[in-house]
C-alpha cells in the first residue's frame, strides 16, 4: 500500500509517499481502507520535531514518522473481540498515520459515517469537530443566551465551533479576515468581526466565552474581551521555536491566569466513540456541516501541510486517496 512517511524532522519536504506493508488488525482493532484523511496543525508540529517533544517522538529521528489522525473509509477486516463493526461498514474517526491507503484503528475511536456526508466531509470531522465540541461543552459549558466569541472562526476548529455554539442557543461572534466574513455568516454567526480592520479585544462587548483557535494574541489582550468571570479556552497555539515549540506561549498564559478572575483552559481533544456519535447526530440533523477549503491527493501531502502552515486556510484541508 502507499503511505506518507518521514524519516527525519524538518519542513514539509521531508514527507515521502512510499510503498509499505498493509497492517493487520490486532485485538479490538479494525482495518480500514482509507477513502479520505485530513491534515491538522499537530501533524506539522510533530514533523518539525521541536526538541522539547523529542523524548516522546524520537531524539535523533522520528520513531513513527507517519502523519495524519483523521480518517473516513470502509472496514476491510476486524480483529478479535470487535463487536460494533464488520467488513463493508462506512466509518469515520481517528488513528495514527492516516495518510495511507490502509490503517488500523481502535474500535472505540470510530463511529458510523454520517449518512448525509461524503467520505471527504466525514474525514474533516474528527479532531477539529471533537475539539470544538469538547471545548464548548465540557470546558466552557456553553448554553443558551451566552455570548461566545470564536477567534479563528473560518478555520478547521472555528467553522465547527460557530455551528455548534449556534445550535446550542449561544449568541455567536466570529473573528476572521475580510475574505472569510461571508463564510462565517453562512455558518450561523450572529456577528462577524474583521480582524484586519477592527481589534476585537477592544471594540467588542464583554463575552462569556472566548474560544481561541489561533493563539496569535496575548492573553492580556484577549481577557479584555471577557467578562470578569468569563472563560478563555485555548485550542490553537503559536508554532513556537525549534527548541521549545509552543511551550513559552502556553506558560505565559497559564502564569498570567493565576492573577485574574477569568477561567483559563488548555486542552487536547479526546477521541471517544460517544463524542464521534454526537458529531454524527449534529451532522445528520443539519446542525453541522464540514467546510473543506482544499483537497490534495495522497501524493501531494507535503503541499497540503505547507498550505495548512500558511495560517489562513478556510475550514479543513483534506487528503484524498
Amino acid at each position: 500500500m502507499k503511505a506518507v512517511v518521514y524519516h527525519r524532522y524538518g519542513a514539509p519536504d521531508v514527507l515521502r509517499c512510499e510503498e509499505t506493508a498493509t497492517p493487520a488488525p490486532g485485538e479490538g482493532e479494525v482495518l480500514i481502507r482509507v477513502r479520505a484523511a485530513a491534515a491538522n496543525p499537530m501533524d506539522a508540529h510533530l514533523m518539525k520535531g521541536a526538541y522539547l517533544m523529542r523524548p516522546m517522538t524520537g531524539l535523533r529521528a522520528p520513531r513513527a514518522g507517519r502523519p495524519g489522525a483523521d480518517l473516513a473509509g470502509e472496514v476491510e477486516a476486524v480483529g478479535r473481540n470487535v463487536t460494533r463493526f464488520q467488513p463493508g461498514d462506512a466509518v469515520f474517526g481517528a488513528s495514527r498515520g492516516t495518510f495511507a491507503e490502509y490503517v488500523c484503528a481502535r474500535e472505540d475511536r470510530l463511529a458510523p459515517r454520517p449518512a448525509n456526508l461524503s467520505f471527504e466531509q466525514a474525514a474533516a470531522l474528527p479532531v477539529a469537530g471533537l475539539t470544538a465540541l469538547q471545548g464548548l461543552r465540557d470546558k466552557a459549558r456553553v448554553g443558551p443566551g451566552q455570548k461566545v466569541l470564536i477567534h479563528g472562526a473560518a478555520g478547521g476548529v472555528g467553522t465547527f465551533a460557530v455551528q455548534i455554539a449556534r445550535a446550542w442557543g449561544a449568541e455567536v461572534t466570529g473573528v476572521c479576515r475580510t475574505t472569510n466574513m461571508d463564510l462565517v455568516r453562512s455558518l450561523g454567526a450572529h456577528h462577524v468581526v474583521d480582524y484586519t480592520r477592527e481589534d476585537f479585544t477592544r471594540s467588542a462587548p464583554p463575552y462569556d466565552v472566548m474560544l481561541d483557535c489561533v493563539g496569535d494574541r496575548s492573553f492580556r489582550d484577549c481577557r479584555r474581551a471577557l467578562r470578569p468571570q468569563g472563560t478563555y479556552v485555548a485550542v490553537g497555539v503559536r508554532p513556537g521555536g525549534r527548541w521549545l515549540g509552543p511551550l513559552p506561549h502556553l506558560l505565559t498564559v497559564l502564569l498570567s491566569s493565576r492573577f485574574v478572575s477569568q477561567r483559563v483552559v488548555f486542552f487536547v481533544a479526546r477521541v471517544i466513540a460517544e463524542d464521534l456519535a454526537a458529531l454524527k447526530t449534529l451532522a445528520e440533523t443539519g446542525k453541522l456541516m464540514p467546510v473543506i477549503g482544499r483537497r490534495f491527493p495522497l501524493t501531494e501531502a507535503a503541499e497540503a501541510i505547507r498550505y495548512l502552515g500558511t495560517g489562513h486556510p478556510q475550514g479543513k484541508v483534506v487528503i484524498t486517496m
